[in-house]
């Protein structure tokens, strides 16, 4: 089989063109991880996609196709799922480890899995790890031992799906993003039942959203993230969007501080994040970045986010799950 039929759907032109049915979407994505589609065929369908705009039966296709192709999860499920696929260039630290940490110090596992393409000093997630405690997997079955010893593993993309991280990293051939970015963050290799999911462009909440429901993704939290990571802003109202029970949900989340500012204005000093976990560090914005996310990974979950500020209190005496 070939993409030929799938490209001719989207690239037929005005007026004779439409998007692809969840089960077209699954049946082409089928098609290229199985390594029989021709590379001019997959970036044809990837930017006729990225003009006319995915929508999230497309994206649950190819989520599909994607995850039937995965090795088969052995040992205890994470409880929340965590993609980290932003590109880095206009955030600042990733606070938001800091974040996961705790949920899963509350006994909530916590799989993170991703790829972010700019790995500069003030992004760099994958350097932040070793410090912070948290291991990085060598496969999907050692991401699952990991979790179950320490209650949060970090899975790097290319480990988990080598096929996927060759089509995300298409970018650098397009010098564009295609929808691949968007399935990432809904991939959810670990089948957990709640999920968060952070977007750079707010109009990926609803995509991203309704491609939930069509998995069956029973709890997800979407936020327009720092950088389009799930890492809110403290002093920002924060609009949410997901599912709850399976149901769409929409929120808002009053601002945190009273003052103006981004998430970049602050340490560039990866070494800042384990500071501010030990306590030798004092930031009250990068503390209220950590607390306000955890808060809303910990709804997610249907735990009450105000027990966040505890778990920041206690977080050298709790042990991960």
């Amino acid at each position: 089989m070939t993409l030929a039929p799938f490209v001719q759907i989207l690239g037929r032109g005005p007026g004779r063109a439409r998007s692809l049915t969840m089960a077209e979407a699954q049946a082409a994505m089928t098609v290229v991880l199985a390594g029989q589609a021709a590379p001019e065929a997959v970036g044809a369908m990837l930017m006729l996609l990225r003009m006319k705009g995915e929508t999230a039966d497309e994206i649950a296709g190819f989520v599909s196709a994607a995850r039937t192709g995965l090795p088969v999860w052995v040992g205890p499920k994470p409880a929340l799922d965590w993609p980290s696929y932003a590109a880095g260039r206009t955030r600042g630290l990733p606070w938001f480890l800091l974040s996961a940490r705790l949920v899963a110090q509350a006994g909530f596992p916590v799989l993170l899995h991703g790829w972010n393409s700019d790995q500069s000093a003030g992004a760099a997630v994958r350097d932040a790890l070793p410090a912070l405690g948290i291991n990085s997997a060598t496969s999907q079955t050692d991401a699952a031992a990991i979790l179950s010893r320490d209650g949060i593993a970090y899975l790097p993309l290319e480990t988990l799906s080598p096929d996927l991280f060759r089509l995300l990293r298409l970018r650098t051939v397009f010098g564009l993003r295609s929808c691949i970015n968007t399935c990432l963050r809904v991939l959810n290799p670990g089948q957990a039942g709640a999920a968060v999911q952070g977007v750079f462009h707010p109009p990926y909440r609803d995509i991203q959203m309704d491609a939930g429901g069509l998995l069956g993704q029973p709890n997800l939290t979407i936020i327009k993230g720092g950088g389009g990571e799930f890492e809110r802003n403290p002093a920002k109202e924060a609009a949410l969007y997901g599912l709850r029970a399976g149901q769409k949900w929409e929120a808002t989340a009053p601002a945190l501080l009273d003052e103006t500012r981004r998430l970049a204005e602050g340490p560039t000093d990866p070494a800042a994040l384990t500071a501010l976990w030990n306590g030798q560090l004092s930031d009250a914005f990068a503390q209220s970045i950590v607390l306000g996310t955890a808060a809303l990974a910990l709804e997610t979950l249907g735990q009450d986010g105000a027990m966040a500020a505890d778990l920041w209190h206690n977080r050298h005496s709790a042990k991960a799950a």
